[in-house]
């Protein structure tokens, strides 16, 4: 069992032009937010993850509803000081992607009556405390099923993640991600045997061994500004990873905030197509086309027309055709 909380602490759930946020749509976002070291309790509406933190080692943070316009912050484990409980609130603050100014993108969508209800909180993305995370994350979303990406991402934080105090044992919960050092270590058997990973095995085993070595910088694509390293950058980058192609490009950039990529595969795709009542499939260029007036948030505008059902309250009707 998870110890008692001994740390607790509210921050405001606002963006930083003051942009309302909904904290179910955050924890909503999008899959990755479901798999460990994240958990998601849709009845209490609480978020739980595991995170590494300097000095005192990984802690399981526990994000849920506090009064109006705020969070709450609830950690397990021995009382943190007043520099953890700063490290503390960034590492929330960069999950919920509260530090991203997002008025352009709703300036947008506010003229848009498909998009227009994304102005009472959505946009935001779930996204791990490492770029390295998720992108490792994101590989094993491809060419699987989501039980195939459970299983490979449950084994390696399992296995390869470091404990937080209270961890269940025999659970991939209470464990941070594990570190690319911690991956690189781990033999090419653990990845075929154990996390099941297939082909992908070879995709991580060399993507660790390449951060952990400093042969790839992954973390400078979330700290660098657009204009030091503009989107297409960041995307042949990424492209050059092993097993990361269009899509995983696409759906990495998602989380870290660089929206002008359009995540086209074989979910979205038809999703479109079914919720503008199309028995035929809809063209990419004709997605592309709906969505081009977003300019640098299109990519996001696209995930957020599709997953709009995902908490159904009061979500006006489609009008738009292609």
């Amino acid at each position: 069992m998870i110890e008692p909380s001994a740390w607790t602490a509210e921050f405001p759930l606002v963006g930083p032009a003051g942009e309302v946020v909904d904290l179910r749509r955050v924890f909503l976002s999008h899959g990755i937010a479901e798999l460990p070291p994240m958990r998601l309790d849709q009845k209490a509406w609480s978020f739980e993850i595991t995170v590494p933190l300097a000095g005192i080692g990984a802690r399981t943070l526990t994000i849920s509803q506090a009064r109006p316009g705020h969070g709450l912050i609830s950690v397990t484990g021995p009382s943190s000081t007043p520099g953890i409980g700063a490290a503390i609130m960034a590492q929330v603050r960069h999950i919920l992607s509260l530090d991203l100014d997002l008025t352009p993108f709703y300036m947008a969508a506010a003229a848009d009556p498909d998009l227009a209800w994304v102005l009472q909180g959505a946009g935001r993305m779930v996204r791990s405390p490492t770029v390295f995370e998720d992108v490792v994350k994101t590989i094993c979303t491809t060419n699987t099923s989501w039980g195939g990406t459970t299983r490979m991402v449950n084994a390696l934080v399992q296995h390869l993640g470091e404990k937080a105090p209270g961890a269940p044992p025999d659970s991939p919960y209470g464990r941070a991600f594990p570190t690319p050092h911690a991956m690189a270590a781990a033999p090419p058997s653990f990845y075929k045997k154990v996390a099941g990973a297939g082909y992908r095995g070879a995709y991580l085993k060399t993507l660790s061994t390449d951060v952990a070595r400093g042969r790839v910088d992954l973390e400078t694509l979330a700290s660098t500004s657009r204009d030091d390293l503009p989107d297409d950058e960041v995307a042949t980058r990424l492209r050059e990873l092993p097993g990361v192609g269009p899509y995983a490009a696409a759906h990495i950039m998602l989380m870290l905030g660089r929206y002008d990529r359009l995540i086209l595969d074989s979910w979205t795709r038809p999703k479109y197509g079914r919720l503008l009542g199309k028995k035929r499939p809809v063209s990419d260029r004709a997605i592309e086309r709906r969505f081009k007036r977003y300019g640098r948030y299109a990519g996001l505008a696209y995930w957020l027309f599709l997953t709009r059902d995902w908490l159904a309250d009061d979500v006006p009707p489609i009008l738009s055709q292609p």
